[in-house]
């Protein structure tokens, strides 16, 4: 992946999920010619999300996203799939840390349950 506000927003994605769920593991998954690096998932007790980069885009798709709360909004994509739920994030967006660290421990709960 290109060094660029993508891999940064990856980053910060990725600080957000430790600091959510500190004993969370990561692993590269689906790895291909044209994504040589795979998709960062990160699980516990199940899979919590999976982290994308796109041209235009980064998506962050929880895998039981249907089944958790979301007041503030963050989900924007994937909205009619019947178990997961997405948000994209653009270079000009921000994303809500604690709506957000909250939608990763309530994912944790749920695996856990």
């Amino acid at each position: 992946m290109a060094n660029d506000w993508r891999s940064d927003t990856v980053d910060s994605i990725r600080g957000l999920i430790n600091e959510a769920a500190p004993d969370v593991v990561e692993e590269a998954k689906w790895r291909k010619a044209s994504n040589p690096d795979g998709v960062p998932t990160f699980s516990r007790s199940g899979l919590i999300c999976t982290v994308e980069t796109y041209k235009d885009k980064v998506k962050v798709t929880f895998a039981k996203g249907a089944s958790l709360e979301d007041p503030s909004g963050l989900f924007n994509a994937s909205l009619d799939a019947g178990t997961r739920r997405a948000i994209d994030t653009q270079e000009s967006d921000g994303l809500d840390d604690a709506a957000f660290i909250e939608l990763v421990r309530q994912a944790v709960a749920l695996n856990e349950g």
